[in-house]
This record gives C-alpha cells, structure tokens and sequence, in this order.
C-alpha cells in the first residue's frame, strides 16, 4: 500500500545457539500478515522484518540449522517497531555479549514494543528491562531467570504475558502465540483468524493462559484403576468426584487410594479434580456468554462462590475479571451456547 520506510519495522535478534523456531516461528506470522495485506489490498502499512545478529555472519542454530541473519545490529534499523529477541541454548553465552546486550536496551528505548520468545527473556533481563515487570519463559528456565534476576516478578505458568510495553512467552511454538497477538493488536482480530488459519494454529489456544493442561501437569499413573479414575473425571466433570467415590471405582479404601493418587500423579485426588474443573470453566469463561452461576454449576463447583475462590487461589483474579481479561469476544451475546463438559 505505502512505501517502505512507512511499514512497522520488525527485527528478530538471533545468535549463535539461538532456537530456530524461536525465529521463524515469529517470521512466519509476520510474513503471513504482509501477505494477508498485500492480498487484500487492505489500508494498513504491513510490516518489514529483518534479522540481526552482533556481527551479522551466518550462525547455527541449536538444531544444527544454519541461517543468516539480513544485517548485524549496528547497522539495524533505527527506527524499530517491534524488538523480539529469540531464545535458545545459546541465551547465557549471548547475554554475556555486552555489545548485543547493550545495543537490546538502546533499540528497546525507542521502539514502540519489545518482546522474548522463551529464553530470550534472559537477554532482556540482563539489559535491565524487565526490572519490577511481570515476565515469563520457558517452564523449565522459569527458576533460573527468578535466581539470577530477583527483581523480575517470573511467572511460568502464561503462554505469553505484556507488562507496558514489554511481552515475553514461554517456550518455542509460544513464540508464534505471541506473534498472532501483535498481530492482532496492529490489524484485528479477524486478521489474525486469517493468519493463524493458515499456519493450522489456535488464535488462543484452549485453556490458552496455561503451558501445561491440568492433564498434562498431573503425572499419567501407572496403574490402570487410577488411569480409569482420571478419565472419569474428565469425561464428568460436574459429577461429585470425592475422595470416597473415586476410591470406590478404583476398588480401593479412601486412604489406601489418596496414597497412591499422590504418589503417581504428584496431586492430592481434591487438587486434580480442582485443576480439570478449573481449567474447563476457564474454556467456558472464555469462549461462552454463559453466566458465571452457569459455568460454576457446568463445571462442578457448585456455586459461583466456591469457584470465585477456586479462580482466586489458583490465578489470583476472580471468574468475572478473568473473562474480562481473557475473552475471545467471538461469540454472539444472544446466542448462549450449551455449557458442557
């Protein structure tokens, strides 16, 4: 539509080590909104995307793959829209770069956003820019980022989270979440559908504020009695899962079955019925216009009170400003849909 020095300038900081897909993954969407633009003929600036490195000479990535990056930093783009450093093996190795490091800081004070993909939350965090903020990474690097920089307020569990101006997500394929919300941010919501459409992703993926399901962070046991038992609370989740009922159906005693539960899946039986039922009325928080009285009830806790303190213990926000926060606004508020399991 408009010359190139009007488009958002992107630039993706990589180095030697760096995760590749922490790259490409972030390009691709970038790249599929430009196309989406250039298709549509739509009124917008589109995007120019650009990745540097310190000296601007090809480098291998963690996986062994080899690219090369369109310019070193110093001869980046001064007037840069979009900062995102990529993460990778190479993250300790890139922070000790005091150039690269120093360069991060300079281009994040005059772009309009700055964001890490994984690991790449460390290269910020060493340039002091995550001092008092909320961030995230990588679940695994989580409590290294929280040791070596305390001021940072480390947070494992989002997919992605902004604080002001700076975004950071979890690891690898998070990095293109990320994406698809700065996307969304710059066109809309519609656009970012297209896009994500394309590249057979979630725009949010379900239960999107989590890298881990409550199924997936419950240890699968080894005894079939127990797989049985967390089947069928997923599959009924409104039913009255107590600890006498779902020993009953292990044929085991109560205390004999909480035992084994907790040994094999790392949970107490309350805690992996709380976190499947909490994760469903997340879903239904965000992808329905049901009532939050409605989604309690759907979803096994009862009242909108026990699950406000469910919501409360679990996320530190209630249901109603959870749904404020996290939903999807794709839904037809005449239109209830059926609340289910």
């Amino acid at each position: 539509m408009s010359p190139s020095a009007q488009q958002r300038k992107v630039v993706i900081v990589a180095y030697p080590g760096v995760q590749s897909l922490d790259v490409t993954g972030p390009l691709e969407v970038f790249a599929g909104a430009q196309q989406l633009i250039d298709a549509t003929a739509r009124e917008d600036p589109g995007y120019e995307i650009r990745i540097v490195s310190s000296d601007g000479a090809p480098l291998r990535s963690s996986s062994g793959l080899v690219m090369t990056p369109n310019t070193r930093v110093a001869d980046a783009s001064r007037d840069i829209d979009t900062l995102i450093v990529a993460g990778g093996h190479g993250h300790a190795d890139a922070a000790d770069d005091g150039t690269l490091i120093e360069w991060i800081r300079r281009a994040s004070a005059t772009a309009r956003r700055t964001a890490s993909v994984c690991t790449g939350a460390f290269l910020l965090a060493r340039a002091g820019l995550l001092d008092g903020r909320r961030a995230t990474t990588h679940w695994a690097s989580a409590e290294q980022l929280a040791r070596l920089y305390p001021e940072v307020r480390v947070d494992a569990d989002p997919i992605f989270l902004r604080d002001g101006q700076i975004w950071t997500s979890a690891g690898v394929t998070a990095g293109m979440d990320l994406a698809l919300a700065l996307v969304e941010e710059d066109l809309d919501r519609d656009a970012a559908l297209a896009i994500a459409r394309h590249l057979v992703l979630f725009l949010r993926r379900p239960g999107n504020q989590s890298q881990f399901s409550a199924t997936l962070a419950a240890q699968q046991p080894d005894s079939e009695p127990l797989r049985e038992v967390q089947r069928l609370v997923l599959e009924n989740i409104s039913a009255a899962h107590t600890v006498e009922s779902m020993a009953a159906r292990a044929n085991l005693s109560p205390r004999h079955f909480a035992r084994a539960f907790a040994a094999e899946t790392g949970v107490t039986p309350a805690r992996y019925v709380e976190r499947v039922r909490l994760e469903a009325a997340r879903r239904l928080l965000e992808d329905s216009a049901e009532p939050v009285a409605s989604v309690a009830a759907a979803c096994g806790f009862g009242t909108a009170e026990t699950m406000r303190r469910s919501f409360l213990r679990a996320l530190g926000v209630g249901p109603a400003e959870y749904r404020r926060r996290f939903r999807t606004h794709s839904h037809d508020h005449r239109s209830r849909p059926r609340a289910a399991a």
